[in-house]
């Protein structure tokens, strides 16, 4: 690999400097740097961030492929300017032995556009009722540290409490979906005005927040750690809270969608912007965007859900629950966090690659932009506005909820451990 010189970038929002990479790290930062025979990038204007790492990615492969496979997916991360991801256990087979997550492990090897880090099933078939091989996936190539039935939710508090204390012994987390399911049979959305008014089954913020609250009790009591996945409501917000106040080992992510879309959405009756855990209400979405800010909520995760075109065009009813979200996660963040003063960069590279990496013990990943580190970059245009045009997607699927809708920045270069990947906005 040859030498690139960034030019007169901004790390992490601060003054503009040089970055000289050389191979696979960063060798230099600072002004003037001589570029030599290195490649130079004109970065005036932009942001250099850490690549950004998204613990909670469905990439379909193994089963659905017509979904989504390891390649499609890794493509579309990188042009969201990710350089790890996540990916989820409710395949076909599920990844719930050491097999299955080595072959999406190695899918990712081979995919070459951002490292894919399997998780790991908590429970066999994701059917709740037998813990799955814990250790063995752990002790595979894959070295799954974090595990989840995401889709569906560890709902027996025995399982539950025996998985956190299994995965004590290898620093292990075990990442929530934060459903009772009692309390959403027959939910298609959030149950509140809209629902009522709309006559559709309505899903209670009380459905999560009675997991939640549960589970950072049953952390504290074994002294394990807890990750809660796309927490949604304002009571969420508050258990982590006063989780976090007793210094328990509490996380907790949040997806771009629940930051900026609400249900009055829902009235369109447009499958696109039917999700798990539903859309909530302007007050929900301000309540987590203040607890992104304040570091209640630890992360961004985009939960990219892709589905086949005939899964989502079809009656509300009857469509899958969903939305791509890898390739706009950034725009969103930006809009919803930065341009209105809840975030700096700095704040952006911590809660999209510091922290993540740091949740799902990632090496390399999440790391300082300074020699002597992998160089895992993205370089953000934040000036830039445009409309999201899914006919352009890198994944293979297009419900997203943002089609038509005006995002500002974009992604132009993602470097994976030297390599670009992205390059002007494109895959390299």
């Amino acid at each position: 690999m040859s030498k690139i010189l960034i030019r007169g970038a901004k790390i992490l929002g601060g003054e503009p400097q040089d970055v000289l990479i050389d191979g696979e790290t960063i060798v230099g930062t600072g002004t003037g740097i001589e570029a030599g025979d290195a490649t130079v990038i004109e970065a005036a204007g932009q942001i250099l961030l850490p690549g950004l790492v998204d613990l909670h990615t469905h990439l379909r492969e193994p089963g659905r492929e017509d979904s989504e496979t390891v390649l499609t997916g890794t493509k579309a991360a990188a042009v969201g300017g990710f350089t790890a991801v996540h990916a989820m256990a409710n395949t076909f087979p599920v990844a719930d032995t050491a097999g299955v997550v080595e072959q999406v492990w190695r899918l990712g090897k081979e995919s070459g556009y951002c490292d894919v880090q399997p998780v790991g099933a908590v429970t066999v078939g994701l059917e709740g009722k037998q813990l799955a091989e814990l250790g063995a996936m752990h002790d595979s190539a894959a070295g799954v540290k974090v595990f989840s039935d995401d889709g569906k939710c560890v709902d027996d508090a025995v399982i539950m409490r025996r998985a956190l204390e299994y995965v004590k012994a290898f620093d292990g987390v075990v990442a929530q979906h934060a459903q009772e399911p009692r309390l959403t049979e027959g939910a298609q959305m959030n149950e509140g005005v809209v629902s009522a008014e709309l006559g559709l089954g309505g899903w209670p913020a009380v459905a999560e927040e009675s997991i939640i609250a549960r589970d950072v009790l049953l952390a504290a009591h074994v002294g394990s750690r807890v990750h809660i996945c796309h927490l949604s409501t304002a009571g969420s917000v508050e258990i982590v809270r006063w989780a976090k106040s007793k210094g328990w080992d509490v996380t907790a992510e949040v997806t771009p969608h629940h930051l900026l879309l609400t249900d009055e959405l829902v009235r369109t009756y447009n499958p696109v912007y039917k999700v798990n855990p539903p859309l909530r209400t302007e007050a929900d979405v301000m309540a987590l965007r203040e607890a992104l800010a304040d570091g209640t909520i630890d992360c961004v995760a985009t939960d990219h859900a892709p589905h086949p075109h005939e899964d989502k065009d079809c009656e509300w009813a009857a469509a899958a629950m969903g939305m791509v979200g890898l390739e706009t996660a950034l725009s969103v963040v930006q809009q919803t966090m930065v341009d209105t003063g809840l975030l700096d960069w700095a704040g952006v590279a911590d809660r999209m690659s510091f922290r993540p990496a740091s949740i799902g013990r990632l090496d390399g990943h999440g790391r300082p932009v300074s020699a002597g580190e992998p160089a895992n970059l993205t370089l953000v245009d934040p000036a830039y506005r445009g409309a999201v045009d899914p006919a352009g997607f890198a994944s293979r699927s297009r419900n997203t909820p943002y089609e038509g809708r005006e995002l500002p920045g974009r992604v132009t270069h993602t470097f994976l451990r030297g390599r670009a990947t992205v390059v002007d906005g494109k895959l390299a």
